[in-house]
């Protein structure tokens, strides 16, 4: 199945990149320093690298950054915004604890620092730490949101229900946090860079010949994440791969959101099946 995606391309690849600095292990109560010093990285060294990568291929992309992250290196998070890329919400502490009736606090709290920052409001969200409550969704859409880049449920946008009304001002889409995100081969697996680069490529091939979406997650960071001379080449040589194929187009996030909610028959979304319990939070 080919889909008519903008500008007729044939797929459509968003690369995101949380940027997970001191807010990963301050979250966990981790004092980041010595062997928990690995997201001080991101400022230092992984950004400019990506950074460098993205300019030498003539894209742009999608950054998630915890608000803590905003505080702790609003030059570095200025300098990803005056490049061109998106800047999106990833929470404040890059929250894994249960938030309960804080998630609220959390949401604006990270929402009011990027926006002061950069002058204005992030429109796309990614969860941090995996969990969500019935609360989420109401309070993004309260914010301005347009989109969630947190939900495993299809490999194409699609538009989320709430409360068993499905949405059509507001777009989920997925990421794929078990094989297209750069944390599980580096932290759980110990896969090696040239690994990693073939399975990504095997990924985007399946997704090209189903003339699908491609969402790719990885950190600046290092330990887990690509912000490593290695790990950053994996990127380099994908972001190649991937355009030496014909009909493949590179947008941020904001942008294959509004192009889905102002195109909505233009996808596949109405044609996703609904389950009687699918409420999405």
């Amino acid at each position: 199945m080919t889909l008519p995606w903008p500008e007729g391309a044939h797929c459509l690849v968003n690369i995101t990149i949380d940027y997970d600095g001191l807010s990963n292990e301050t979250g966990k109560n981790l004092l980041p320093v010595g062997r928990h010093s690995h997201g001080r990285y991101s400022a230092k060294r992984g950004v400019p690298r990506f950074l460098e990568i993205f300019d030498k291929h003539d894209i742009t992309v999608t950054f998630y950054v915890p608000g803590y992250d905003a505080e702790c290196f609003p030059e570095s998070v200025l300098s990803i915004a005056e490049a061109g890329h998106e800047i999106g919400a990833h929470g404040y502490l890059h929250e894994s604890f249960d938030l309960g009736d804080e998630e609220p606090f959390y949401l604006r709290k990270s929402h009011q620092i990027l926006t002061d920052l950069l002058g204005k409001a992030p429109i796309g969200w990614r969860n941090p730490g995996g969990g969500k409550s019935d609360q989420t969704l109401r309070v993004l859409r309260e914010l301005g949101y347009i989109y969630d880049s947190s939900e495993k449920g299809s490999d194409w946008p699609y538009f989320p229900v709430l409360a068993g009304e499905q949405l059509t001002d507001f777009v989920n889409l997925p990421d794929n946090v078990s094989s297209l995100d750069d944390a599980p081969f580096y932290r759980e697996s110990f896969t090696p860079p040239s690994e990693v680069l073939e399975q990504w490529k095997q990924e985007f091939l399946m997704a090209y010949q189903e003339g699908a979406y491609f969402d790719l997650i990885l950190h600046p960071r290092m330990g887990f994440g690509s912000g490593g001379p290695a790990r950053a080449k994996v990127l380099d040589d994908l972001i190649a791969y991937i355009k030496s194929f014909p009909g493949v187009l590179f947008q941020r996030q904001e942008e294959t959101a509004h192009w889905c909610l102002q195109n909505p028959d233009a996808w596949p979304s109405r044609r996703n099946p609904r389950t009687r319990a699918e409420v999405q939070a």
